[in-house]
């Protein structure tokens, strides 16, 4: 059960995760341009030599540049091949919630060498994460359990616990997040991303965003379009102003639904040592009848946190290992353990201090975003609908989370993504996609218009740019960031 186990640190230390005034304009998030940089060795191990760290200081809040500051951790490995430069390549995490600071080293590496000749490589760490100024909400230990984070409802449909989850974090929030927890929103990332820009001397920006990082690049590219050079959105969330976070959970619907029958595919392939049926068409109702005896019977799971198995970390385990293909090993070594009544050891969590800071700046950035309802009715009948059109994925992806009882009103309205700018951002998007499927993708593409163009890959898993997507997709990416030659038109890599 090794892969269940190292699987998990990952994904609990990433699943952390998910009065209105005038958007403030680009003018004033440049007001006061940052100083240079002042790059050093980077803390930390495992790291390229050549990666430097540096901080800017950007402000709290925007609408008051001049009052209180906070520290941007910003990293970076410079050009190979500085006659071939041509700018700096941003790397802008997921989450949210994510890191990008040590992507240069990582992720990073793996650019092709004419891309990694034409740009330094920029990570860092978002605002309220990591070494940027941080920011915690001192949660209950169990509340930092992913299938507490994520909103399952219980066994029977009930959204009562959920609700009061929702009330004692946002009042953790409150009581601990200080100010900062209230100027957390994406808005206020893409800003600090200019200041970043403006501190590293270039006229304009490329980018590289992922996941959570898409709707960010396109945030950014909607306030600052002329700031922007060529940007790459690599697994794309879906941008509608009017839902924003809350049309991310509603995803996974989709998400789960395009990518279940490929775990069941591979789970029922003779030969497989993890082969849980003879019949693909056996896995999906293998699975439901195994959450509902598990929300029934719960095993203990010392160590673990919750510290039993039951339906629903079954299910967050099963919506977990649906982001890869390298994931369908961990799901279904933990159905047959679940089986047979007996569990691996509990995977050792990442540090607490870690799980704090993350989830209180996903929980910061869903909530400021935009204002969610308030009473349990605007969600009950949703997950009603869900549970019995979706029944995968329980009724989670339409209830009630932190946001339902956030004690603070967003600052702005949401950024509407509109095809106003220059036509210089590529999509990349996986067809089965657990966690930002192709429809909200879509949506995305749609906004951008002549903005974008959409390249689609017949292939599984979140991430698709030179990860879980296909040679012909890598091409088209690696070919844009080194030449800025996109296809003419939108395009599918079989």
């Amino acid at each position: 059960m090794t892969k269940i186990k190292r699987n998990a640190v990952l994904l609990a230390a990433s699943a952390a995760v998910l009065s209105l005034t005038a958007p403030l304009t680009a003018t004033a998030s440049t007001a006061g341009a940052p100083a240079p940089l002042d790059w050093a060795k980077c803390e930390g191990s495992g790291l390229d030599p050549r990666q430097q760290c540096a901080t800017v200081e950007v402000p709290m809040d925007y609408a008051d540049p001049g009052g209180e500051k906070i520290r941007i951790a910003v990293s970076r490995i410079p050009s190979e091949n500085p006659q071939a430069r041509r700018g700096a390549l941003l790397l802008i995490p997921g989450g949210p919630g994510g890191s990008s600071l040590n992507n240069p080293s990582g992720k990073g590496q793996k650019l092709p060498q004419e891309v990694r000749d034409a740009y330094d490589l920029i990570g860092f760490d978002p605002r309220g994460l990591g070494r940027s100024t941080q920011v915690t909400c001192g949660l209950e230990y169990s509340d930092l359990a992913t299938s507490k984070l994520r909103p399952w409802p219980a066994p029977d449909g009930s959204i009562t616990e959920n609700m009061a989850t929702a009330q004692r974090m946002s009042d953790a929030c409150e009581r601990n997040g200080g100010e900062l927890i209230q100027h957390i929103s994406t808005a206020n990332e893409a800003r600090d991303i200019d200041r970043v820009r403006a501190a590293l001397g270039e006229r304009k920006l490329s980018a590289w965003g992922v996941s959570y990082g898409t709707y960010v690049g396109a945030v950014y590219s909607q306030l600052f379009p002329n700031r922007t050079d060529r940007i790459v959105l690599d697994s794309n969330d879906d941008p509608d102003h009017t839902r924003v976070s809350r049309a991310w959970l509603a995803g996974h619907e989709a998400g789960v639904e395009d990518t279940f029958p490929e775990f069941a595919k591979w789970a029922s392939a003779p030969g497989n040592p993890d082969r849980l049926a003879e019949t693909a068409d056996e896995v999906r109702p293998l699975f439901l009848r195994l959450a509902a005896k598990l929300d029934r019977e719960p095993i203990p799971w010392p160590g673990a946190n919750p510290a039993e198995l039951n339906g629903n970390v079954l299910r967050q385990t099963m919506l977990d290992s649906l982001y890869a293909p390298s994931g369908f090993p961990d799901l279904a070594q933990l159905i047959l353990a679940a089986q047979k009544g007996t569990l691996p050891p509990a995977p050792p969590a990442p540090p607490e201090s870690v799980l704090q800071n993350v989830t209180a700046v996903g929980a910061g950035t869903l909530c400021n975003d935009i204002a969610w309802p308030k009473s349990a009715a605007a969600y009950e009948q949703g997950v009603a609908e869900s549970r019995v059109k979706y029944p995968l994925t329980a009724g989670m992806t339409r209830n009630a989370m932190v946001c339902a009882a956030w004690p603070f009103t967003p600052k702005e309205p949401p950024v509407r993504i509109t095809d106003r700018g220059p036509s210089n951002i590529l999509l990349i998007q996986n067809e089965r996609d657990v966690a930002t499927p192709l429809s909200g993708a879509l949506n995305l593409r749609n906004a951008l218009g002549k903005r974008a163009t959409m390249v689609t890959v017949n292939s599984t898993g979140h991430d698709a740019y030179l990860a879980n997507g296909n040679a012909c997709g890598d091409r088209t990416v690696s070919h844009f960031l080194a030449t800025g030659e996109r296809p003419h038109r939108d395009t599918y890599c079989s």
